[in-house]
């Protein structure tokens, strides 16, 4: 294996490290409910990965975004915040960052998720010692699949010579790209196979498990 210092692996977290994709369309599709007919579970399932900041136009169109949008991101915290002990992380996430780390990998997160939402996935992981940052939608102004996350988080690093971005979502692969970064997807966010290679997922694996015997620096680069 070939040096792996001066990379980094960065990862998203919801659907990618931790089982909550379908926990969040829940607690979106309840938000919804409460000012009367809400979208479809489908509808709401593909637009889990971007941040709240565009989900409610997405699925709801603008005018339900500037008149309701905050009061819809505020009940699905609400929402989310019931049903958030249920979540789990996903087989061989913690695992995978234990190896990187341990073989000299940088790792960090950058989530386009809520910052406490985010740091209780980090918790549930166990990894917390080996993240070297957090990067949530705080501190961005626009969330995936703008790059802003990935670029952020980058700074934070500092010094990195390499580094690729690890998501479940096309708005994953879209704002590591953007980024000037590939993009490994997994299957665990619901997104198909061929709808993540077409976004331009350089691998696209079914979990993380199947990762972990990957030679790293072949990911990793310029």
């Amino acid at each position: 294996m070939s040096d792996p210092r001066g990379s980094a692996v960065l990862f998203d977290i919801d659907g990618t490290l931790v089982d909550s994709t379908y926990h969040h369309a829940l607690a979106w599709h309840r938000a919804f409910a409460v000012l009367g007919d809400p979208p479809p579970m489908w509808r709401l399932h593909r637009a889990i990965g971007m941040g709240g900041d565009k989900l409610v136009g997405e699925v709801a169109g603008d005018d339900t975004e500037d008149e309701h949008g905050d009061e819809l991101r505020d009940r699905w915290r609400e929402e989310y915040l019931k049903i958030r002990a249920e979540v789990v992380a996903l087989p061989g996430a913690a695992d995978l960052v234990r190896k990187l780390s341990q073989d000299g990998f940088r790792v960090a997160l950058a989530s386009s998720g809520d910052p406490q939402f985010a740091r209780e996935a980090v918790d549930l992981l166990g990894i917390a010692d080996l993240v070297e940052t957090l990067t949530s939608s705080e501190d961005v102004e626009a969330s995936k699949p703008e790059p802003d996350l990935v670029g952020v988080t980058l700074d934070r690093l500092g010094d990195v010579e390499r580094a690729v971005f690890v998501g479940d979502t096309p708005y994953d692969v879209a704002a590591a790209n953007r980024a000037g970064l590939g993009c490994l997807s997994v299957l665990t966010g619901g997104f198909s196979r061929s709808e993540l290679s077409q976004a331009g997922a350089v691998v696209v694996a079914e979990s993380l498990s199947e990762l972990l015997a990957d030679d790293w620096t072949e990911h990793v680069r310029d």
